[in-house]
């Protein structure tokens, strides 16, 4: 009889959630015609029967759980559009979790390799950072409890817990012949949205700023790098967005608005139950009219293309790399009962030029959609253009001004690459010694040697020849993946962005940022003029 009712409380959240998809629950959604609500009835009823009919019948004990979170919810949203999502309670906290920018644990990233939990990277300053847990260490316990058989996630969650207390960290560690223990107290971890801006070039006024993400702290980071730095002392910004998944609009919109003109459109949406909204710079850039070259790839999506967008179609910034990644749709988050949550697509959103940027999906499979190869996509009929009458396309997400592919790596690096090969080197390497490194360190030649006597140890094949043509390529991986562990990531990134052959071509590019800033301003004078 209990699991009866529990199924029938399954069962009634299911319908209440069909009843949010359907129009007939919460202030946001339109009430649905009478005739619809007669479908939507008869369709609950079918549901309903075939549920019972499973769980009386089923060959094995039906989990609750896994029929209506993982199959019928899931299955349902997919009929919709590929970004509406339901969020069982883990996944609906570390949702928040990512919105909120912080939480409570240790502060690193763990991952399983060879069915063991290793320690990626410890987070600079982090209670895990400053106790000496190092890449590569392989977590054995975690207060008494063994991390054999637990998922990362499950490990992830043991680590976690309220700020002062104290876990028991039993980490196995190369080089050492017995196991170590690390008591460490958990506190507050911060997970910047905006990693700590760089100067590239000082005495040229050239700075780098990386958006990795758009949470609830992602524009007061943004404002924090550019009090640090001196505003006023920035000649040109690289605004690096690759890779980057989007996240709050309103964090898109306020990074948008921090970098053009006051009362400039930021973005505009509109859907079937949501009036049109406009946003506007409210605040602007101050003046502050740098020239901006703008970084972006295929994965470049949602806010990030808001910010994009914005920045492309009031030319204030030039941008270079890849088509982004095309999501033009937003979601609105709706907490549910069972502590879930529903992200439920209820608008599109425009750029300022008033172009979709939504990739079609109407015909493709989610995976394709996903996965997609054609990075030249466009719909032709929604062409529009620029403040200063530059054309640009909705349809295949953000355009860039200039095409930038990354070199293709070979087979050489493939392999180095896939197999983990500088990760674990670098934690053998310093498995027995002192993880100190000389200041702007850099692979000798003795180094190489032994990397090279490493990759033959562990069966890469190569011949002597391929190792000598990717000399500087692999010194450059290394000496990112040493830097982890003898400094901190932060070290590690700077010397990567620093030698990043994307950004090097960014540099090279603000003159063109800086003509197409002057090019709009003469365009904009002429036509007030007028």
């Amino acid at each position: 009889m209990a699991k009866k009712r529990r199924s029938l409380l399954y069962l009634a959240f299911i319908i209440a959630l069909c009843s949010l998809l359907g129009g007939l629950y919460g202030p946001r959604v339109e009430v649905a015609s009478a005739a619809n609500e007669d479908d939507i009835r008869n369709s609950l009823k079918v549901f309903t029967k075939v549920y019972n009919v499973v769980e009386e019948n089923f060959a094995d004990q039906l989990n609750p759980d896994k029929a209506l979170y993982k199959g019928a919810i899931p299955g349902m949203l997919r009929t919709l559009d590929p970004h509406s999502n339901f969020f069982d309670p883990r996944d609906f906290q570390l949702l928040r979790e990512d919105q909120k920018g912080h939480y409570y644990g240790v502060g690193m990233t763990v991952a399983e390799r060879n069915k063991k939990t290793i320690v990626i990277m410890p987070f600079t300053g982090s209670p895990a950072y400053k106790a000496g847990i190092r890449p590569g260490d392989v977590i054995m316990t975690v207060n008494d409890k063994t991390t054999e058989n637990l998922t990362t996630t499950e490990v992830a969650d043991l680590l976690k817990g309220p700020r002062g207390t104290q876990v028991q960290i039993v980490i196995a560690r190369e080089g050492n012949d017995k196991p170590l223990i690390f008591n460490v107290i958990r506190d507050e971890i911060s997970r910047k949205s905006v990693q700590d801006a760089i100067w590239l070039k000082k005495d040229q006024g050239i700075a780098y700023m990386d958006i990795e993400s758009f949470n609830e702290t992602t524009s007061p980071e943004v404002e924090e790098n550019l009090k640090r730095l001196g505003e006023t002392n920035i000649k040109g910004l690289i605004l690096d967005m690759r890779d980057n998944p989007g996240g709050l609009l309103n964090e898109g919109v306020a990074v948008a608005d921090r970098f053009l003109r006051k009362g400039q459109v930021v973005v505009s949406h509109r859907g079937r139950a949501s009036a049109e909204k406009t946003y506007v710079a409210r605040r602007g850039n101050g003046n502050h009219d740098f020239p901006i070259v703008v970084l972006v790839n295929r994965f470049s999506a949602s806010a990030a293309e808001i910010v994009a967008g914005a920045l492309q179609d009031h030319d204030r910034g030039w941008i270079l790399g890849e088509n982004t990644f095309g999501k033009g749709l937003v979601q609105t988050v709706f907490p549910l009962q069972e502590n879930t949550g529903l992200a439920l697509t209820t608008a599109k959103y425009y750029t300022p030029s008033n172009r979709l940027i939504q990739r079609d999906y109407s015909h493709i499979s989610f995976f394709d959609y996903y996965n997609h190869k054609d990075l030249d996509s466009k719909n032709l009929l929604d062409a529009k253009m620029t403040d200063s009458g530059r054309t640009v396309y909705g349809g295949g997400g953000i355009s860039p001004d200039e095409k930038f592919e990354s070199p293709k790596i070979n087979n050489f690096q493939r392999q180095l690459l896939t197999k983990f090969a500088f990760f674990n080197f670098s934690k053998r390497y310093f498995g027995a010694r002192d993880v100190k490194l000389p200041q702007n360190w850099t692979p000798d030649q003795s180094i190489l040697n032994e990397f090279h006597a490493f990759l033959l140890k562990e069966g890469f094949v190569f011949t002597e020849a391929e190792f000598a043509e990717n000399n500087d390529w692999t010194k450059r991986f290394l000496r990112k993946e040493m830097y982890i562990t003898a400094f901190s990531a932060d070290e590690a990134r700077r010397i990567t962005v620093e030698t990043d052959p994307m950004v090097e071509k960014a540099i090279d590019s603000l003159p063109k940022a800086k003509a197409l800033l002057e090019s709009a301003k003469r365009v904009i004078v002429q036509r007030l003029a007028k």
